[in-house]
């Protein structure tokens, strides 16, 4: 009976250990404190001296890196404030090449936009296919960004509306801000 007994609660005490030697190890493996902006400064100092930094830096003096940045900062104001933008699709595709997921060609206040939405999953865009060259559509977005691989800059699309109705909206994250 005593044999019984300790075979039972051998295993239960080695799972217990096991399972509170992993809770230990994943504890170790928390979040890394943020920077100061010293330190990133310095980073970004760093990284400026890398071939990829030098490589961005000649981009931005570049006129072709000058036009993206021009047409970056002509609707930061209304991405910071997350305003509506009236757009006009000018290509259903994306330019040659690149690696931001689904999106659409636009233009906005006569200058040509990347409107990007990520990766395509299930039937999240299905009203988005319905879109054609010339549409006339109104987009928020939070966010604008840019890289020297394109020639314009890169909108995140957050809300597309269409003839009154919304087509595409992103869903809010989940367990975050």
């Amino acid at each position: 009976m005593k044999k019984a007994i300790y075979a039972l609660i051998l295993p239960l005490v080695v799972v217990g250990g096991l399972v509170f030697a992993n809770r230990e190890i994943k504890n170790e493996k928390s979040a890394p404190k943020p920077l100061s902006a010293a330190e990133m400064k310095a980073e970004l100092k760093k990284w400026e001296a890398t071939p990829e930094g030098i490589r961005f830096k000649k981009w931005k003096a570049s006129p072709e890196g000058q036009k993206v940045l021009a047409g970056a900062a002509k609707i930061k104001k209304q991405t910071s404030a997350s305003t509506n933008m009236e757009a006009v699709v000018t290509s259903l595709s994306l330019p040659p090449g690149s690696r931001l997921g689904f999106g659409v060609m636009v233009r906005i206040n006569g200058d040509d936009y990347i409107l990007s939405f990520g990766l395509e999953n299930a039937n999240e865009f299905q009203q988005m296919h319905s879109l054609k060259v010339n549409d006339k559509i109104i987009i928020r977005s939070h966010f604008v960004s840019y890289a020297p691989k394109y020639s314009y800059p890169i909108v995140s699309g957050d809300y597309v509306e269409q003839d009154g109705r919304i087509i595409y909206k992103r869903a809010p994250r989940k367990g975050g801000c």
